[in-house]
């Protein structure tokens, strides 16, 4: 992947626009491919080739960018030749010589990321305090049992004395 930074292959190719190339075992007349140093302070060039002499590894390329009046000064080896062209994505270079940049790194990665954690983190408070309200509703609803255990525990001893007595058949009074 490849950043164009001029505009000698225009229309074909706009400047900032990302290539992607891949290196081939034989070239083409009318192919565009990208040769050159590809270092922090050189920058390969794309441009079509025009013209071949020789073969293989020993080939020279003419080449030429589309805008361009005259040929490139220099022939290119095949050594030289990075890859041929496969695909090209225009303006995408400027994305990403942006994301190169502190500011285009914090506001193109930076920010998206702490969107999520923020958005992740208002999820896991919610579910915190849904499960803390549930709780809170269950204690309650323990609270307000109408009677204690030991209220129900007399009920049940009064009831069955007046079973055993005679008394009560459930709500039925029987008199001895």
């Amino acid at each position: 992947v490849k950043i164009v930074k001029s505009g000698s292959m225009e229309p074909a190719i706009h400047t900032g626009a990302i290539v992607i190339v891949k290196p081939q075992a034989s070239y083409a007349v009318g192919d565009i491919v990208t040769f050159g140093k590809d270092t922090n302070t050189d920058v390969p060039t794309t441009h079509r080739i025009l013209s071949i002499e020789g073969s293989g590894g020993s080939a020279v390329f003419t080449t030429k960018g589309d805008a361009n009046e005259e040929q490139d000064p220099q022939t290119v080896p095949a050594r030289e030749v990075i890859g041929k062209v496969l695909f090209n994505a225009p303006y995408a270079g400027y994305v990403i010589d942006f994301a190169r940049t502190k500011i285009g790194f914090a506001l193109l990665v930076g920010v998206p990321a702490v969107v999520v954690i923020l958005d992740e983190a208002m999820k896991i408070f919610g579910e915190v305090r849904g499960l803390k309200a549930r709780k809170r509703r269950e204690e309650e609803d323990v609270d307000e049992l109408p009677v204690s255990s030991e209220q129900v525990s007399r009920q049940i001893r009064i009831e069955a004395n007046s079973v055993l007595r005679g008394e009560r058949v459930g709500n039925d009074i029987r008199r001895i």
